[in-house]
């Protein structure tokens, strides 16, 4: 798809007399991966939560596909984007397939649902846990939850695919590996919104960087535009260097240590 996937405009979020967010206003395009970076406590993770639509927010509006998301129904949604959060919990003792499976659960009585074998191959062999859907998904690692999370979000196949620190307890083969996958998920015509704590990974692999702190859009725009000295210094309070990758050419953040 190419076009407008998300039009946020002046969004803001409270609790009580707490401002978590105030007046963001970005666009999403198809076809790209923003990454959502920020320190902690910035607002990233209810900024994502009101483009899913589970945060309503306090002022402003989201229109997704240029209609508001307040219109959209549950069932539209979830055939719309996939959502991997967090913590990736299971209420009762499902199998690890059994959880990937649950990425099909949209589609149910569709003419998509001809697809749910093709789709639950192929999202388990991309996020590699062929090897695991036979276990029982309590009993796995942090970091194999949220790769069996990730296949469920894939098996889901939609055109909007939103990640909140998707590489938070992998190994760094994984952690490429995931935002590999956003990188071709993009390329497929996807709209991909990934939150992250990784500036380098987030300068490796997303088209656009927005920086969020205390609630406020402080940056939108280019990796290299958006992941600068001053600005990181400036927003996380801690000096960086930051280097031109020698394959790529893209930024690397590195902190500043004493000796």
């Amino acid at each position: 798809m190419t076009g407008t996937a998300f039009t946020v405009c002046g969004v803001g979020y409270r609790v009580g007399g707490a401002r978590i967010l105030d007046d963001v206003t970005l666009d999403i395009a198809y076809g790209r991966v923003l990454a959502l970076v920020g320190p902690n406590g910035a607002g990233k993770s209810t900024l994502l939560g009101i483009l899913t639509g589970d945060v309503a927010p306090s002022a402003g509006e989201v229109l997704l596909d240029g209609r508001p998301l307040r219109n959209w129904s549950t069932r539209e949604l979830a055939r719309t984007r996939a959502v991997l959060l967090q913590a990736n919990h299971v209420a009762f003792s499902f199998s690890a397939g059994d959880v990937i499976e649950m990425g099909r659960a949209p589609w149910i009585g569709t003419e998509r649902a001809d697809a749910d074998e093709q789709l639950i191959a192929d999202a388990t062999a991309r996020a590699d846990v062929a090897h695991l859907t036979g276990r029982d998904y309590p009993s796995l690692s942090g970091g194999e939850k949220a790769r069996v999370s990730l296949a469920r979000v894939l098996a889901q196949d939609t055109r909007i695919v939103m990640l909140d620190e998707p590489t938070a307890a992998l190994d760094l083969r994984h952690q490429e590996e995931v935002l590999r996958i956003a990188r071709d998920l993009a390329a497929r015509g996807r709209a991909v919104v990934v939150v992250l704590h990784d500036l380098s990974l987030a300068a490796a692999y997303a088209d656009d960087v927005a920086m969020v702190d205390a609630g406020c859009l402080v940056a939108l725009g280019a990796p290299a535009d958006v992941l600068t000295e001053e600005r990181i210094g400036a927003v996380y309070g801690t000096p960086v260097r930051v280097i031109a990758d020698l394959d790529t050419g893209r930024p690397v953040v590195l902190p500043r240590r004493s000796a």
